[in-house]
């Protein structure tokens, strides 16, 4: 598969895109270089900490029709159409093409509710990070990116749209060993030339789907063209979930303190995106 918009020549890296994934990669890798220096003997208990935001390779992405019922998907689209004006994040309508907004009460109340549920289809005890809804426009476009950890399992639940807008995955692959295997990685996905087994799911409003971004590469190519008379358009929501009881751990600018090594605060001076 041949995905249709590939970077510049001149940033032929996933920072070129701002995905979030490539920031927490990269203070991971950093983290992982420190330690060997400072404390080498210590790496093997960093490593063995973070294996919890690893994926089992055995998992398959689970997809739920009809999860929401007419009468729930109207609720949902009133609530999204009482959201004020002022409330919608812009930061993302020029590269991704989509309003967002996050931790949006009632979605965050619903997340609470759905949390047992999502747990038993991950196959462990689960909490929530965060959520957020995606209104993506006739512009919208998700290229290829690994999440980051506190993503490490996202609950994708389609609101409404104009037509079916497919998103693709990898199989749960191991977490690339450094910067340079991110980026080679992420070039032979977007190039079509990669090895991983790929999957291809066409949520309707009302289906959900579950998957772990941090283990997978995921995308979706350009949004169709709307058809005379209509709209291209695709409100997605967003729910986001850890393991449980790693709330802490998840973020890096904790390690210093968890692991009692200070060097580790030099991995928040650097430059996320460099």
């Amino acid at each position: 598969m041949t995905i249709a918009q590939t970077a510049p020549p001149s940033e032929p890296t996933p920072h070129a895109f701002g995905w979030y994934d490539s920031i927490w990669l990269r203070k991971y890798f950093d983290a992982r270089a420190i330690i060997a220096k400072v404390a080498p003997g210590r790496l093997a208990e960093f490593e063995a900490a973070m294996a919890v935001f690893r994926t089992d390779p055995a998992y398959e992405v689970k997809t739920l029709r009809g999860y929401l019922d007419e009468a729930r998907l109207r609720e949902m689209r009133e609530t999204i159409s009482a959201i004020p004006r002022d409330s919608l994040e812009l930061h993302e309508a020029q590269k991704f093409g989509r309003l967002v907004v996050h931790d949006w009460p009632p979605f965050t109340a619903m997340q609470a509710e759905i949390a047992a549920m999502v747990s038993e289809l991950a196959g462990e005890a689960l909490e929530p990070c965060y959520n957020f809804l995606s209104m993506y426009l006739k512009r919208g476009v998700c290229e290829p990116h690994l999440d980051t950890p506190q993503a490490k399992w996202t609950f994708d639940l389609c609101i409404d749209q104009g037509e079916p807008w497919p998103i693709h995955f990898t199989e749960i692959m191991p977490w690339p060993e450094s910067r340079e295997a991110l980026i080679e990685d992420w070039i032979a996905v977007k190039e079509g030339r990669s090895a991983h087994r790929i999957q291809s799911v066409a949520l309707e409003p009302g289906d959900a789907l579950l998957f772990s971004g941090p283990s997978q590469w995921h995308w979706r190519d350009p949004i169709p063209q709307a058809k005379p008379g209509t709209r291209a358009f695709c409100d997605l929501l967003f729910f986001h979930f850890i393991p449980a009881g790693t709330a802490e751990l998840v973020e890096p600018e904790n390690w210093a303190r968890l692991f009692d090594l200070p060097e580790l605060a030099e991995i928040l001076a650097s430059p996320a995106t460099a």
